[in-house]
């Protein structure tokens, strides 16, 4: 399954146009390190043993850094461990809205269940209630096809998504109605 999904990521971005990026697991934390300007450098995705939760999750937060987010180490965000306060939960939840929405819907497409992480275990503190909704709201936004019948997300992630979808011979998974709330449990 890991493997698989490797495979589609790398076939779609480790050669395409200034993306030059690699999905690679195995490591114990994840993290994203940006080429440096050695020859043959490429930009590198780490994610977590070989869970294919946090390879789709990674691929989903390198799908929504910009250029600029994707040149610095680990696209320049902030993080805080396991053991957060609920402000810091807050943010948490504030800033993972986007990339867990698509890791829902690359999770659709392989064929996999999605579950929402809260990130925090030592609080006790798992995904709020608005936490869900927001995701799925926005899982509905990225779906939703504006003029030209294109989904309203980037074309990085339409790429991966429509790729996973082939490889695992599932429908297309930018579809809003394959989405439902009560789904996230």
């Amino acid at each position: 399954m890991t493997e698989r999904i490797v495979t589609v990521f790398d076939r779609c971005f480790s050669d395409a146009e200034g993306l030059n990026t690699r999905l690679v697991g195995g490591y114990e934390e994840p993290y994203y390190r940006p080429a440096d300007r050695a020859p043959g450098s490429v930009h590198q995705i780490e994610f977590t043993r070989d869970y294919a939760a946090s390879a789709l999750h990674e691929a989903a937060h390198w799908c929504v850094a910009g250029a600029e987010r994707r040149r610095q180490p680990d696209y320049g965000y902030w993080y805080a461990p396991d053991g957060r306060s609920a402000a810091q939960q807050a943010e948490f939840e504030r800033v993972e809205v986007k990339p867990q929405a698509l890791e829902w819907i690359f999770s659709v497409a392989c064929g996999l269940r999605f579950r929402v992480s809260a990130d925090n275990l030592d609080a006790g503190l798992g995904p709020s209630p608005a936490f869900k909704r927001n995701i799925w709201q926005q899982v509905q936004r990225y779906c939703k096809c504006p003029g030209e019948g294109k989904p309203a997300i980037n074309d990085r992630a339409i790429t991966f998504a429509r790729a996973l979808a082939r490889a695992f011979g599932s429908p297309d998974p930018l579809r809003a109605e394959r989405y439902r709330l009560e789904d996230l449990g």
